[in-house]
């Protein structure tokens, strides 16, 4: 099977990472981005180097989806260790693995330590549990892989307590713009439900609670989805099966082929399936459908369990990032609910794209204020924008300090604003190493590249900020430097121009002895990125 290009990338990332020294390594990959395909054919590689390997999971349906890909994808074949079978004595390299069995004493201490070589963790925001533990604990000289969907900044800390560094990420937003997963708009519903009575439990809001909560609504939200769901294919996620169940009946009467699924249900493979075929138009579920299961014709999600973990959420909504087609589906249409919380940490449809709290407040606020639904790239970047505004505005008087500061080597605060890169300015390290301070080759670095390096405190945030150099010199950006001599002078945004334009201006500038020629006005100049302004022509 040929790989999409970030699918090599991903493998090659991993598997670099394993030979760079660190043993415990992440991917991130969005639902629906194929990370099963990847972490297989980096099972195949290991396999081939004659290394045995062992993929946990906490739910057989991700064992069996592990089984079947592996096969069609490698030709290999596996063990299993489950209930009543093992992999001992048997001639395969490859085990899928159930935590469940495989924690137990009795069959874990038949293992000697070094069995296995390479551990792949399917849905690693798990493997922190005391059961995932006491598995990777025993065989604690293999490579382990953990594979997860977006994590947010909490969930990374946490993962970062185990796992040693993020081989590679690809994030909801590049996969779609890269055309391997459909545009997603979201619409939040007028309707306001009350959660403050709701109680946290294992760092997220208590199922029974949110029902309790939910239950007065039901017929109300299943009113509204007439309005929005009445010729998609939806599904719904709700807090408790019983609540799935009711909301399953009260569909039904409000018009909807409406059916539920649940881990009790004896017909659970049928009911997909008739789904999945056009018998149904709404599937309800109590949080069973979140991993392992695919429909891409699901063009519909609601989520009716509020949840304040990221991976979860982007978990729901992943059952409808499917491309389909064949179908006619061109995006996903989420809804969102006017949740009355205190709690300003509970997900919404900006959770899936933003990394700065910032932006994500006032993409949510955009998306509430318009009544209709909103593309969620195109209410990103607009949030971003303003975002940006504000902060440019609150950080002017620091920033023209920084700019007027006698010191030839740039600020990294003024770097990060010039070139609008928020992912840096709000960078919190997750790793251990990442937590250390600048090595010295890092610190040399850049001062090389023009940074002054007493203002970054941890490695983490050097190694970004020097991938990000090393990126911009690549594609010809600007320099720290040229950014500091011209916006010292006044101008703006220069982190966004090219290497060329900004050393044509500084070239006229010196000509000018050092002085900017009357005909510019900083202030006001600009350079979109890939358009040369009619006042830089002949240059």
């Amino acid at each position: 099977m040929e790989l999409r290009p970030y699918q090599s990338e991903a493998r090659l990332a991993v598997e670099n990472d394993w030979e760079s020294g660190y043993p415990r390594t992440l991917l991130v990959l969005p639902t629906g981005c194929g990370k099963t395909i990847v972490f297989c054919k980096i099972i195949e590689d290991q396999v081939r180097l004659g290394r045995r390997a062992l993929i946990l999971a906490h739910r057989g349906e991700l064992l069996e989806q592990a089984a079947d890909k592996l096969a069609q994808t490698t030709g290999l074949g596996c063990a299993v260790e489950k209930a009543e079978e093992s992999c001992l004595g048997s001639w395969f390299r490859v085990t899928v693995g159930s935590v469940q069995s495989m924690t137990r004493e009795t069959r874990l201490s038949r293992f000697k330590e070094n069995y296995f070589d390479v551990i792949v963790v399917d849905e690693a925001h798990h493997c922190l549990t005391d059961s995932y533990q006491r598995v990777l604990t025993h065989f604690d000289g293999a490579r382990v892989l953990g594979v997860t969907a977006t994590p947010d900044r909490s969930d990374m800390k946490n993962l970062g307590q185990y796992f040693d560094h993020l081989a590679y990420e690809y994030t909801l937003p590049r996969a779609i713009k890269e055309g391997y997963l459909c545009p997603i708009k979201a619409v939040t519903i007028p309707l306001t439900l009350d959660l403050s009575g709701v109680g946290v439990q294992a760092g997220d809001f208590k199922s029974s609670d949110i029902d309790t909560a939910l239950d007065p609504y039901l017929f109300q939200i299943a009113e509204e989805m007439k309005n929005y769901c009445a010729d998609r294919k939806t599904v719904v996620f709700l807090p408790l099966v019983r609540t799935s169940q009711k909301f399953r009946d009260i569909l039904n009467s409000q018009g909807f082929r409406a059916a539920e699924v649940n881990g009790g249900s004896a017909e659970r493979s049928e009911i997909l399936r008739d789904f999945n075929d056009g018998k149904y138009n709404v599937l309800c579920n109590s949080m069973l459908l979140t991993e392992g299961w695919d429909c891409p014709s699901v063009d519909c999600v609601v989520v009716l369990r509020p949840t304040k973990v990221r991976s979860l959420y982007s978990q729901m909504v992943g059952r409808g990032t499917r491309l389909s087609p064949e179908t006619g589906k061109d995006h996903l249409l989420l809804l969102d609910f006017l949740w009355h919380t205190e709690r300003h940490e509970l997900c919404h449809p900006a959770s899936l794209i933003c990394e700065n709290e910032e932006v994500a407040k006032k993409m949510t606020e955009a998306i509430r204020a318009a009544g209709c639904p909103v593309d969620i790239e195109e209410a990103e970047k607009q949030a971003s924008k303003d975002v940006v505004s504000q902060r440019e505005e609150a950080l002017a008087k620091q920033l023209s300090e920084m700019r007027g500061r006698k010191r030839k080597l740039v600020d990294p605060l003024q770097f990060e604003m010039s070139i609008q890169a928020e992912d840096l300015s709000g960078y919190v390290p997750a790793f251990g190493w990442e937590m250390s301070p600048p090595s010295e080759a890092q610190v040399k670095a850049l001062e090389k590249y023009g940074i002054f390096p007493d203002e970054i405190n941890n490695a983490g945030k050097a190694s970004k900020l020097l991938d990000r150099l090393n990126k911009r010199r690549t594609e010809g950006l600007t320099t720290p430097k040229q950014i500091r001599f011209l916006e010292s002078k006044g101008f703006i945004h220069v982190g966004t121009w090219q290497f060329s334009d900004a050393k044509n201006m500084i070239d006229r500038i010196a000509a000018n002895n050092w002085r900017v020629p009357s005909d510019v006005l900083p202030a006001a100049f600009y350079i979109p990125p890939g358009l040369r302004p009619l006042n830089m022509r002949g240059a």
